[in-house]
């Protein structure tokens, strides 16, 4: 259903040059998953956990699992930026509205 909506939106705008557009949105998208994956966690052990495995040093790791900031504010750490990255979303399946702007964009 996402993909079709993404075809949409893409296709709608193709003629005009929504390259910068589609950018801040793919920006705030992962900002927004990296919020929700951060909330899913929940547990401190549990975000200790996922934070180690993807490659964080575990002083770094329970220093940020033990935070107290809010889920909006957490996504948009420095830890987080690096590890649930952009390659991170597309081997999970993410497409971003920007590389099917691309593909679909004659001009």
């Amino acid at each position: 259903m996402l993909i079709f909506i993404l075809a949409l939106i893409v296709n709608y705008f193709k003629i005009a040059d929504m390259k910068a557009k589609l950018k801040a949105i793919d920006k705030w998208t992962r900002r927004r998953l990296r919020a929700c994956l951060w909330k899913q966690w929940k547990k401190i052990k549990t975000k200790f956990k996922n934070l180690k495995r993807l490659g964080v040093p575990e002083y770094k790791a329970w220093q940020y699992a033990n935070t107290r900031k809010g889920y909006w504010r957490i996504s948009n750490s420095p830890i987080l930026n690096k590890t649930l990255n952009n390659q991170y979303w597309l081997n999970q399946g993410f497409k971003t509205f920007s590389i099917q702007y691309k593909k679909l964009n004659l001009t």
